[in-house]
């Protein structure tokens, strides 16, 4: 286990104690005399979470030390940390339902595409858009929970929240585009080459049968004349 890959299970571990913080009942954590905001705590979570995700693939893009594990986890890891970060906002009225299904559906058809084209093989990498949408995504929720605080930066935060909606929307289709049209191709050619071996081995198998019954009637004519 490099270090890398620690870090993505590190951010993973983070998600829990994320979601604690922020739905817990009291509204301060308490800690050697000193008092400290749930939604200031649960910012420094996340940020440090976010900064795993940025981390982790420098140093495994530098040390060379991209491992499949690295891969899978990643996204995993941070489709769980805004999902996580976005349900709770949910659940204490700060963020609106629909927006945080548009945000977390989206991440649930890209991770479906994503397989689609890995078992076609095609790798699907991040665009400049995903990576565009994952900066907001972390600057919005950032926003959001220091707006619990300070009310007045509500609306900075809801600016952002809707370029997250937008950026998400508009990076989804930039997948789509690229990608689906590739492995809707390869698939139909694949299926058209399976029917069309299907279709000649039926030919050979009642070619066979053919060939068989004729050798029979043959067998059956020089028993007759003997």
């Amino acid at each position: 286990m490099n270090l890398p890959n620690l870090l993505t299970i590190l951010r993973i571990f983070f998600v829990p104690l994320l979601v604690a913080v922020l739905l817990a009942e009291s509204r301060s954590f308490e800690w050697q005399g000193f008092s400290i905001p749930n939604e200031l705590l649960a910012l420094a979570i996340f940020l440090v979470a976010a900064a795993t995700d940025l981390l982790d693939g420098y140093l495994a893009r530098r040390w060379r030390q991209v491992t499949t594990v690295g891969t899978l986890l990643d996204p995993i890891a941070d489709k769980l940390l805004v999902s996580a970060a976005l349900i709770s906002l949910v659940q204490i009225h700060r963020v609106p339902a629909w927006m945080a299904i548009i945000i977390i559906g989206r991440e649930f058809a890209i991770s479906g595409l994503r397989s689609i084209a890995a078992a076609e093989g095609y790798t699907i990498r991040a665009s400049d858009l995903g990576k565009t949408k994952m900066i907001a995504q972390v600057v919005a929720i950032s926003l959001l929970l220091v707006s619990i605080r300070w009310t007045q930066l509500g609306w900075m935060a809801d600016l952002w929240m809707w370029g997250v909606v937008i950026f998400g929307l508009v990076s989804a289709i930039d997948y789509f585009r690229k990608f689906w049209h590739k492995v809707d191709v390869k698939v139909k050619h694949r299926r058209r080459r399976e029917l069309f071996i299907l279709v000649r081995q039926r030919r050979l198998e009642r070619l066979a049968q053919r060939t068989a019954l004729r050798r029979q009637q043959q067998r059956n004519v020089a028993t007759e004349n003997r």
